[in-house]
């Protein structure tokens, strides 16, 4: 068995692992409903971060924490626009819906003036 195959087996490992300790908190929520809700909760949001550290553990889970990290870093550089863009920019905006909805309108006005004229 090669390292890579063997990588991959464990990476399928791990998401059955995963989705079995997502599956114990959904059966559980159910099964122990004589349980106080906040107790079932906190047994819920415990097991899915256990699942979700399994799933971390993947080749996957880290390609997507390093994405979110990326993206994150990708935030901090976006140069968002001021207020006063931003209310022109929406001025401009449904300035022009009002004009398209008054356009449409109109056209439907005429298109059933006309129709309710050929055919009576």
């Amino acid at each position: 068995m090669t390292k890579e195959s063997a990588s991959k087996l464990f990476d399928r490992l791990k998401w059955v692992i995963a989705l079995a300790i997502f599956g114990a908190a959904v059966v559980g929520n159910s099964y122990f409903s004589d349980i106080a809700f906040l107790y079932r909760v906190l047994g819920v949001v415990f097991l899915f971060i256990i699942g979700l550290v399994f799933l971390a553990l993947t080749t996957f889970g880290s390609n997507s924490i390093r994405l979110m990290r990326e993206s994150r870093t990708e935030i901090r550089r976006v140069v968002w626009p001021t207020r006063t863009e931003t209310t022109q920019t929406f001025a401009i905006v449904f300035g022009a819906i009002i004009v398209l909805c008054l356009f449409f309108w109109g056209l439907e006005s005429l298109l059933s003036w006309i129709f309710k004229f050929i055919l009576g």
